[in-house]
């Protein structure tokens, strides 16, 4: 333990478009924390928020704070309590924490609905939850999941985002043979397309502004693409499940024109905070099911075993990686939906 660096390089975001790769003090481990030294981390929309406008949604920054929780790499030191993999082990994380927080009452099964939920690089408490973008971090050895072996790690970067899709997929209910609509193909939306073309969907009708999402959603399994623009295309597609992942009410407003009579929702995009409009009467009139989706619980062990074995499809999501030392620069092709896809960040030797 003593021969790892206790300082690293870190991705720290100090305010609104003030984000620095500056070294991060990694203090000594507790018993039950590894020290991972992190390969790949994926920049995440919530990463760019925290970028832009030092908040996301309503977590807002009050100090600087290391960003990321979409990382994968190998445990350069295993927890002193002895939990968790042992060193060399290529890993991939859970980025969540559930707890009880005020109390309020949540589904036992379902942690990711936890109050007092805390996750990876957020804002929403103070002191902030750091994030895991720096070379070496200490972990909770229960946040790791160990990956097979001839799973690359470049791949295995996508198991948190993949596996935010899985939920939302499962919370779809049975996709096997229906036409399904998908509003929104950033890497979010083109992963919810992979799935749903694992999980047998017989039509993946997958809409955005752009074309190079579009072009990816094809690649992982989309049957067609529509631009946003296209209303009244959109609204023709009846399809049995729409998710919305673009994250914005006038994708909500496309979900729900697209959606068939009786047929379900998924809300994945997080909007804005406060109130927002939408076609609450259509969705009455069409008996629509609006289910809310939100991260995920114990899925990533399903994705892991899916893209391991290939029959879970998304290497195309990966457009751009930088070393971590051009973080500004990976930061800003991220945010240009318009050419990008995942980008990731590559912070020690993949090989």
């Amino acid at each position: 333990m003593t021969e790892l660096p206790t300082r690293a390089l870190g991705v720290v975001a100090h305010s609104a478009g003030d984000l620095r790769v500056e070294p991060f003090e990694r203090p000594e481990p507790k018993p039950d924390e590894a020290v991972v030294e992190v390969v790949y981390g994926g920049i995440c929309g919530s990463d760019l928020h925290y970028w832009q406008h030092g908040a996301a949604g309503e977590s807002i920054l009050k100090a600087p704070m290391l960003l990321g929780h979409e990382v994968v790499g190998r445990v350069a030191a295993a927890a002193a309590d002895g939990s968790g993999p042992q060193a060399g082990t290529a890993v991939a994380v859970h980025p969540a924490t559930p707890g009880p927080g005020d109390g309020t009452r949540y589904p036992e099964d379902r942690p990711n609905l936890s109050p007092g939920c805390t996750y990876l690089g957020s804002a929403a408490r103070f002191p902030h939850t750091e994030g895991a973008f720096a070379r070496y971090i200490n972990l909770p050895a229960r946040m790791l999941r160990e990956l097979p072996a001839g799973l690359p790690l470049r791949r295995a970067a996508l198991v948190e985002p993949a596996s935010v899709a899985w939920h939302a997929v499962s919370r779809a209910g049975e996709v096997k043979g229906k036409r399904v609509l998908v509003i929104g193909a950033g890497p979010i939306g083109a992963l919810i397309v992979a799935v749903l073309r694992r999980a047998g969907a017989a039509e993946i009708i997958a809409v955005d502004m752009h074309d190079k999402p579009l072009e990816i959603a094809r690649e992982v399994g989309a049957t067609r693409t529509l631009h946003a623009t296209d209303a009244e295309a959109i609204a023709a597609v009846d399809a049995d499940v729409c998710f919305e992942s673009s994250g914005n009410h006038h994708g909500l407003a496309s979900a729900v024109r697209g959606a068939t009579r009786g047929g379900r929702v998924v809300m994945v995009g997080l909007l804005p905070s406060g109130e927002q409009p939408a076609l609450i009467s259509l969705a009455i009139t069409r008996e629509l099911e609006l289910v809310g989706s939100f991260r995920f619980n114990d899925e990533i062990d399903d994705v892991i075993a899916a893209l391991a074995e290939g029959s879970l499809q998304a290497d195309p999501v990966i457009t751009h990686e930088y070393g971590a030392e051009d973080a500004l620069a990976a930061f800003g092709t991220a945010r240009d939906s318009a050419s990008s896809g995942k980008v990731l960040l590559r912070f020690g030797d993949a090989d």
